[in-house]
């Protein structure tokens, strides 16, 4: 379709780079970005960039994911509780600062011939466009003024964070637990720069009211960082931080939004990005998210002569990907809400448990690609020796085939579903659901919990969330009715000690 100018709203690293995209396909439209900030100004620390997300953007275009690379810090996993650490290398793993891919995508969309406009507080009615793009991030406010022709829902989390920085760079990136006199702070963080990390840290509400943070956040002003948070948390990260100080940019606690539309377009208008979408910072990074927006959209905007079926396609190819995503988010943002109770486990099999969290990574994959990792982590789940551990093709039905408190495996007998002391619990809910929270908070009386439900790979993983939750609460034996497709899921449930037992239906 011809498109004489196209307009976006908002210079993050969305923004740009669809912007960089629209020029380079409708190379005769005049191409504007409105951005409110400035450019050496900007919100945030490193960006994460997985090695699917690079795969991608060098699909789309080469010369910027090049330039990315170059400027970015490559890095592996850890997790570190106590004084047990373990390592995983993670293959093309890469951060970089945001302001320095800032710089990048502003670089090639002006070569590309895009009007980059700074310091413009701009919405949909102030511009004259054939194409509208809002990538105006979370707080969108193309979304809020248009709300009812976009119809956004908009989820609270429950757990708070703040995001922060450290001046020197960490040998790998870490997942690290502190507890202190008012409860357990979690970090995650990871070196974006030769001189730079950025330092994630969460905590639960009650932590967070104890230590004071209510009152600290309340009297921060938004234009400034809490600063008594981030003394305190520099003190209980001593360690890690290895003498070095935090940095706050605007640092705040909060907690996530995951966001949804009904729509993500009307009239000429489209949202792109976090004004569209978003997904917990634990599984899915807001920017690759709008990045790959960005590519569809321009593919879409290329097969199509006009913008509704252009806003179609985009919708219809990029929203299975986003719900998909946003499905394993929330699963994982309820895992690191809860991660304090898993702290007992030896730090191999937590590890296990992390990665197999929103069922996104089997069991058997993992073992294949961190053999030596797993292994300790699966004897430590069997009470073996690690040269009892068999090899990654044989780990599923191993590790159901452990004894746990007097049982031979991890099999129920049918029999134990209609026995005294049984209660049977259909699980039609999501886990962070309030339905699924009050049951977690008043579980019924009973020696064993049944969870039976849907027989969908979703429903399956919900009730080893919620079997997790019920058995750590109530010390009860929990089971939970698997599909036999889904042995692997129950296998990993076992080991990261989601479930005590399964039964398998046809």
């Amino acid at each position: 379709m011809r498109l004489a100018s196209i307009a976006v709203l908002g210079g993050g690293p969305g923004g740009l780079y669809a912007a960089r995209l629209l020029k380079k396909s409708h190379p005769d439209a005049v191409v504007t970005v409105y951005e409110q900030g400035v450019p050496d100004q900007t919100f945030g620390f490193g960006v994460g960039l997985a090695s699917r997300t690079q795969r991608n953007l060098r699909q789309a275009d080469e010369a910027s994911l090049n330039a990315i690379v170059e400027q970015s810090h490559p890095h592996e996993m850890s997790m570190k509780v106590g004084d047990s650490q373990v390592r995983l290398a993670h293959g093309e793993l890469l951060a970089i600062g945001r302001a320095t891919l800032l710089s990048v995508l502003q670089r090639f969309a002006r070569e590309a011939g895009v009007e980059l406009r700074f310091g413009e507080r701009v919405t949909v009615a102030d511009v004259d466009a054939d194409l509208i793009v809002a990538a105006d991030g979370i707080n969108s406010v193309t979304r809020t003024e248009l709300a009812d022709e976009f119809g956004p829902h908009i989820a609270q989390g429950e757990g708070l964070y703040l995001w922060c920085g450290t001046d020197f760079a960490l040998e790998s990136a870490v997942f690290t637990p502190v507890t202190t006199e008012h409860g357990t702070f979690v970090a995650h963080a990871y070196p974006y720069a030769d001189d730079r990390s950025t330092f994630l840290i969460e905590t639960d509400e009650r932590t967070w009211q104890r230590a004071g943070f209510d009152v600290s956040t309340e009297a921060t002003p938004a234009s400034e960082s809490d600063q008594v948070s981030l003394d305190y948390l520099q003190a209980a990260f001593s360690e890690t931080l290895q003498g070095h100080r935090l940095i706050g940019n605007r640092t705040k606690w909060t907690t996530f939004r995951t966001i949804r539309c009904d729509s993500w377009h009307t009239r000429n208008i489209v949202l792109l990005g976090d004004a569209a979408h978003t997904a917990h910072y634990s599984i899915g990074s807001g920017t690759k998210l709008a990045m790959e927006d960005a590519i569809v959209l321009d593919r879409a905007l290329l097969e199509h002569d006009d913008l509704e079926s252009a806003f179609d396609t985009y919708e219809a190819e990029r929203r299975p990907a986003v719900d998909h995503l946003q499905a394993i988010a929330e699963r994982s943002m309820v895992w690191w809400d809860n991660f304090p109770e898993r702290l007992a486990m030896p730090v191999e099999q937590l590890m296990i448990a992390y990665m197999t969290r929103a069922g996104k990574v089997s069991l058997e994959r993992f073992a294949e690609s961190a053999s030596g990792l797993v292994t300790a982590g699966l004897a430590a789940y069997g009470e073996c020796g690690v040269d009892d551990v068999p090899a990654s093709g044989e780990v599923v039905e191993w590790a159901l085939s452990r004894p746990t408190a007097g049982r031979s495996d991890r099999l129920a007998d049918a029999d134990l579903r209609d026995a005294d002391g049984t209660a049977l619990v259909e699980i039609a809910d999501r886990p962070w659901s309030a339905a699924m929270r009050r049951l977690i908070a008043q579980p019924p009386a009973a020696s064993t919990v049944w969870l039976t439900g849907a027989d969908d790979r979703e429903s399956t993983l919900d009730r080893l969330d919620v079997g997790e939750a019920l058995r750590r609460r109530t010390g009860a034996v929990v089971v939970v009715d698997v599909p036999e497709e889904f042995r692997a899921d129950a296998a990993a449930g076992a080991v990261s000690e989601r479930v005590d037992l399964v039964s398998f239906t046809s």
